[in-house]
This record gives structure tokens, C-alpha cells and sequence, in this order.
């Protein structure tokens, strides 16, 4: 029990709300630190160029860079986010003498590598009730407090149905049947985090750029645990934004999505030297769609930490 209570010490001091931070406040409090939003896109062409256009509307003396990276979309993504004002890199063209790897980690690790700010918030392209304060919100915390290198989002998550039925807090599936009890098994003191697996968080690049980016699913998960070992627990913080809406995934997609965060796990139990065994785990999942079997391969790669690799950065040529 001793480490929940330091969690709920931690709960205290480091957990605040959106409203808390002021625009006006943070603006004062910035400098001349450069901010950027990175928005990880794939499809996304629905929602994306609204988000693109409040963060530009909404935070114009906060953000100087928002960049989309298309991450192979197959609809009018880049397109529409660019028409919205943001800058627009594609996911292979970024550090490009690098091979090619899948998933949404790499896009985010790519979007590290292509921007420029001091201050980087990442946030997830499919949201339906995005607002400034998802963005202003994770800023606070870093910037006005310089021990905290590192800010997550928790929220609300209801659950829409097809139908169009909505279930207030039953949203984040894989968190409460995954990721949740994973991080009170073994590192109990990230259990405070309400939201682990959210796509909404923020850091100093100073700090980002020291960790490794899981290439898929697992990225969330990797980046809390590598983290707490770097700056540790009081160095983070989460801040409460509200609702969040967005679109669900089908029970298979989060099937896979749970096994990639169960090998992301394994990695890390396994560098921290606590597994016995050194036997491999499999990297495929069969499932049954429509009482068909499936096989899908969950395995994960992983980008090293930026800062070890050579200073190609897209965003900053020319």
C-alpha cells in the first residue's frame, strides 16, 4: 500500500484542471519558447482540418508550429490539413535513409524529428469535440513549473454505440482491461494516471528526445514507463480536459491493439531484468471474425531515443 499512498500524494500535487491555466497566464509564462502540436493523421480527413483551424484560431500567441504527419493516408488528409494551416509532412519522408516502419508511435517519433519546438504537445486527429483548452491545458503544467518535463490528459471517455446510443465512462476499453491492471501489477506508481493509453500529452523535447518511440499501439504505455525512469514520478503530471470524443474501434482492432501492448510491456520487464524466462513470446494473434480465423501479426519495433540519431531533421532544413 505504500506505493498508492505515494501515488495519491502525487495525485494532489500534480493532477490540475484545464480551466486552471489561464490563456492570458500561459502566454506571459512562455517566453520565447517555441511550442508545437503534432498531430499524428491517418484517414483522418473528417476531423483533422477542424482541429488544424481552432488550435491556429484559438492559440495564436501559444503555438508556433502545428504539424500534421500523414501517416499514409488513402482519403484527402494532407490535403485538407493544409488547407487548414498547418504544416504537412508525410511519415516516410521524414528521416527517409531510415527503413520504413508501421503504427502511429512512428508517426509521432517522425513528428518529434520534423518540428522545432521547445515544447511539444501530441494530439490525436480523430477527435469530435476538440477544443484549444486539449492543447493549452497539457501546456500549463510545463510551463510554469520547470520540474514537470512531461503532462498527460485525463478525461472522460464515453462510449457511442452505431446506433448512436452514448454510455457515459465506458470508453477506453483497453485501459481497464489492459493497461490498467499491467500498471498496478508492476509499476504501481503510474496507476494515478486516469487516462494511460490517451493520445493527449506534452513534453519538453529536451526530455522527449532521450526516450524510445514504440512504433505501434504500445507507444503510450513505453513512453509512461520509460519516463518514470528518467525523470521519475514527480516530474510528470496530468491535467483534466474534459470529455473527449472520438471514434471506437472494433473489438478485433482492439484486440491487436492489446497485444501490442502486452509485448510492449514484456520489452520492459524484460530490459529491467524481470523475467525469468529468456523464451520469445509470439508475435501473432489469431482471432475469429464472423467465425472466420484471422492471423495477425501484433509484433512491435521501436525507434531509438532522437537524440541518438543523427540531425537530419525535415522540419528544420532549409
Amino acid at each position: 500500500m505504500d506505493a498508492y499512498a505515494k501515488v495519491r500524494r502525487w495525485a494532489r500535487r500534480r493532477t490540475s484542471r484545464a480551466t486552471d491555466w489561464p490563456l492570458d497566464r500561459l502566454v506571459e509564462a512562455k517566453g520565447t519558447r517555441g511550442v508545437s502540436v503534432i498531430l499524428p493523421a491517418k484517414d483522418e480527413a473528417a476531423t483533422v482540418g477542424g482541429i488544424v483551424s481552432a488550435i491556429r484560431t484559438g492559440l495564436p500567441a501559444l503555438v508556433d508550429e502545428i504539424l500534421v504527419v500523414d501517416s499514409r493516408s488513402a482519403d484527402a488528409t494532407a490535403r485538407v490539413a493544409a488547407e487548414a494551416g498547418a504544416k504537412v509532412v508525410h511519415q516516410d519522408a521524414v528521416l527517409p535513409h531510415l527503413p520504413a516502419l508501421p503504427g502511429k508511435g512512428d508517426a509521432l517519433w517522425k513528428g518529434l524529428a520534423a518540428s522545432g519546438g521547445d515544447i511539444v504537445v501530441f494530439v490525436d486527429a480523430d477527435l469530435r469535440n476538440f477544443g484549444p483548452h486539449f492543447v493549452s491545458g497539457l501546456l500549463g503544467p510545463l510551463l510554469t513549473t520547470e520540474e514537470i518535463g512531461f503532462v498527460k490528459a485525463l478525461y472522460e471517455r464515453p462510449h457511442i454505440t452505431e446506433n448512436g446510443v452514448t454510455h457515459p465512462g465506458e470508453g477506453g476499453r483497453v485501459t481497464e482491461l489492459v493497461a490498467r491492471p499491467l500498471l498496478n501489477l508492476y509499476w504501481p506508481e503510474l496507476s494515478g494516471f486516469v487516462q494511460p493509453l490517451g493520445g493527449e500529452y506534452a513534453g519538453r523535447r529536451d526530455v522527449l528526445e532521450r526516450v524510445p518511440f514504440v512504433s505501434g499501439y504500445g507507444v503510450e504505455l513505453g513512453l509512461l514507463i520509460d519516463l518514470l525512469g528518467i525523470i521519475g514520478l514527480d516530474g510528470m503530471a496530468q491535467v483534466d480536459l474534459g470529455d473527449r470524443v472520438h471514434a471506437h474501434q472494433s473489438t478485433a482492432a482492439l484486440g491487436r491493439m492489446a497485444g501490442q501492448i502486452l509485448l510492449t510491456a514484456w520489452s520492459r520487464l524484460d530490459r529491467q531484468g524481470r523475467i525469468l524466462s529468456s523464451e520469445p513470446l509470439n508475435p501473432y494473434l489469431l482471432q475469429y471474425e464472423r467465425g472466420r480465423p484471422r492471423v495477425s501479426d501484433i509484433s512491435v519495433a521501436e525507434r531509438p531515443p532522437l537524440a541518438s540519431v543523427a540531425r537530419q531533421k525535415a522540419g528544420r532544413q532549409g
